[in-house]
């Protein structure tokens, strides 16, 4: 068994918010190293909870869009958690999907200049108190140059493994071996002895990604190029309930981590010696909700 614990992704959902919190409290008592709240929701304010109900856990965003807020009012909020969790937040910011923003009425502009001000902009603001670590979203290779240059770290989000030593050869050695520099990756992971109930969870999870261009550049970057096509060739037709066909098992095992406790726990590691420093499991369940996969998660350790 890997004696390397990694992060877990947490997420709240109406009903389940005081259950969610109380979970940040018995993920810290196990001894995991961090808590990492995905965009669904208001993961601001589920890290403002998790910062006065936890001690020593580390957490943050992963992440908040840029676009949602305006610099000012993350300015205040980020500060306030950094000051009364002794530290403990980071603040893992992206500039989101175009269709995700659209709907929402936000028209993105140009990804590296929004994030480069955003940034310089949150420094900006009075009054805020120190700030948290500052970690970026990133997929494709400005990005990450980005995140050592104006960043505390970098997290990607269904990132290929076999890709990782070639995404991050753009860091500066000082700054990817530099213990206080951030580097992450949300893992989509289902624990099951039926290996193909958990595949078909996780080819689930990430077949809405496979729609967003950005995602499909960088796989077709890590490799994927014949799924990438695929899934473009069956948007174009229309044919939406054909894309979980055009991602194949070897892209699957690169970019997720799925069967049984002993193969996800040899995942695990596997990240690690790629370079993650740290891993962020985003549990899923074949046979249940958010709650029975954390279960089936914290079972890995017992």
């Amino acid at each position: 068994m890997t004696t390397q614990l990694p992060a877990v992704s947490l997420a709240t959902v109406p009903g389940r918010r005081k259950t969610i919190i109380e979970l940040a409290s018995e993920i810290e008592r196990r001894g995991f190293p961090g808590i990492f709240c995905p965009s669904l929701g208001d993961n601001l304010a589920l890290c403002e909870a998790i910062a006065l109900s936890t001690n020593e856990i580390v957490f943050g965003t992963s992440i908040s869009p840029i676009y949602t807020r305006n610099v000012f009012d993350y300015a205040q909020t980020v500060g306030f958690i950094h000051e009364v969790s002794g530290g403990r937040f980071r603040f893992g910011v992206g500039v989101s999907h175009e269709p995700a923003m659209k709907r929402l009425g936000v028209k993105l502009g140009k990804p590296l200049t929004d994030m480069r001000n955003f940034v310089s902009n949150l420094k900006a603001v009075p009054r805020a108190g120190e700030l948290p670590p500052i970690v970026l979203a990133t997929l494709r290779q400005k990005m990450i140059t980005l995140s050592g240059e104006i960043g505390n770290g970098m997290v990607f989000a269904n990132g290929a493994r076999s890709h990782m030593s070639t995404s991050l050869s753009v860091l500066e050695d000082d700054t990817r071996n530099d213990p206080d520099f951030f580097i992450g990756n949300m893992i989509p992971t289902c624990i099951s002895d039926d290996e193909a109930a958990a595949k078909a969870v996780n080819r689930r999870t990430l077949t809405s990604y496979a729609t967003l261009p950005n995602y499909r550049n960088y796989w077709k970057e890590a490799g994927y190029v014949e799924e990438m096509e695929g899934v473009e060739a069956a948007m174009a037709a229309g044919a939406m309930d054909e894309i979980p066909a055009c991602l194949s098992d070897r892209w699957l095992a690169d970019t997720t981590l799925f069967g049984t406790a002993a193969k996800v726990r040899e995942g695990i590691e596997a990240w690690f010696d790629a370079g993650i420093k740290t891993p962020i499991i985003v549990p899923s369940s074949a046979a249940g909700n958010q709650l029975k996969a954390l279960e089936e998660f914290f079972a890995l350790w017992d």
